[in-house]
């Protein structure tokens, strides 16, 4: 299984980037959209992000339009919602896809560290994608637009939670303080 820290991403204005630029910091990965009913999410992600960042703690959220097509716009239209609606300033790269044949390497290296995510009980979100026959193709496909991945200071995913769980709910929560410290 490859390293987390051996593979390149694209920023969301288009520049090449390693994530072994964030080695020794805690992170928290998540896919998003713009277009999602969890969209709202962005500004708990924000509110995190602002309140850790100083202890060595960055969201990064990777923009995905597998998803009904909730993110269908270019990154810099990304860019400026994200900026203006949510006031995003964590780390935002290119739209990648997280599922399918051509899943990006993160996310083929974050299944394979945990297949499964977590899931909130009774979930209504998991209950209408499944009615609606949404839900992924392959048991460990990422469920939805912001399914989040923790992983620790020393690159081990730590833990993979649904996309309707919050940061401040459990068990997500506990692994976020045990994460960050």
């Amino acid at each position: 299984m490859q390293n987390i820290y051996d593979i390149d991403v694209k920023t969301i204005d288009g520049k090449s980037q390693s994530l072994s630029d964030f080695k020794g910091k805690a992170l928290l990965i998540v896919n998003v959209a713009s277009k999602c009913g969890l969209t709202p999410q962005y500004e708990q992600l924000e509110a995190l992000y602002e309140a850790e960042k100083d202890k060595g703690f960055a969201v990064l959220g990777f923009p995905c339009n597998q998803f009904a097509g909730q993110e269908p716009g270019s990154e810099e239209e990304i860019q400026s919602f994200c900026r203006s609606t949510f006031g995003v300033e964590f780390p935002m790269f290119s739209k990648i896809d997280v599922n399918g044949d051509d899943r990006h390497p993160l996310y083929q290296t974050l299944i394979a560290a945990k297949p499964n995510a977590q899931r909130v009980p009774d979930s209504q979100l998991e209950k209408i994608l499944t009615e609606k026959g949404l839900a992924g193709s392959e048991p460990t496909d990422v469920m939805w637009n912001f399914e989040k991945f923790v992983v620790n200071r020393d690159g081990e995913v730590v833990g993979r939670f649904a996309p309707d769980m919050t940061v401040d709910q459990e068990p997500l929560k506990t692994a976020l303080q045990q994460t960050i410290g």
